[in-house]
């Protein structure tokens, strides 16, 4: 298997090498570029491809939101995660709406930000601890639980109503296929159609446009 692609966006500099050194000494990783703007950031993600993205949320040209969705347009394949300062729940739900596929803070441990990069490399969702408590904090008090009738939600099945609910309260695919009497990889088959109606990238967007939409409470 070959080493993970990185590109590190980030307009501290510090920071940055801080980062680089600490990839480059580890096994499985490949820095293979680093940028200071984001601008510069996506012509370096178009020529260098790389499988994962650390981007700032907040970057003096543009703002790290409106950049994962010109990542997401010039380089789909690869993987952006957050890495920020900013414990704020409503730009971790942004970012996730945008696209990003995890949402790290600056201050997390060494060995939880390789593995973060490990699994979002595989296309699995990362989280910091604490934002992951906040996401948590709003699927229990929704704000916005108006719009349970939204077009979007007529292309679900029952059963993917059923699924989304449950990717709402954070269950995995485990949880669901023995709550629902399901085998998990019929569960996984529902996670994608799931996916691909409602024109989300991973599981945690799911989540968050269930919160949205009011599919919290219990499936009957």
């Amino acid at each position: 298997m070959h080493d993970i692609r990185v590109l590190i966006i980030d307009d501290h500099t510090l920071f940055r090498s801080g980062i680089k050194l600490l990839l480059e000494r580890q096994a499985g990783f490949a820095v293979v570029g680093e940028a200071g703007s984001a601008l510069d950031g996506v012509k370096r993600a178009k020529k260098l491809k790389p499988d994962v993205i650390l981007l700032d949320l907040h970057m003096p040209d543009i703002g790290g939101l409106q950049v994962i969705a010109l990542l997401r347009e010039e380089m789909p394949t690869a993987q952006i995660i957050m890495l920020t300062v900013s414990e704020d729940a409503e730009d971790l739900l942004e970012a996730l709406r945008a696209g990003a596929r995890g949402y790290l803070l600056k201050n997390i441990e060494t060995d939880f930000l390789l593995d973060a990069i490990r699994r979002a490399a595989k296309a699995e969702s990362v989280m910091s601890p604490l934002m992951a408590n906040k996401l948590a904090d709003a699927i229990r008090q929704p704000e916005k639980a108006s719009n349970a009738s939204d077009s979007s939600l007529e292309k679900l099945s029952p059963r993917e109503r059923e699924v989304i609910t449950m990717l709402a309260r954070g269950a995995s695919n485990k949880e669901i296929a023995r709550s629902l009497d399901l085998v998990e990889s019929t569960v996984k088959i529902h996670v994608q159609g799931i996916l691909r109606k409602l024109n989300l990238s991973s599981r945690v967007q799911a989540a968050v446009f269930a919160v949205e939409h009011g599919l919290t409470s219990q499936p009957h």
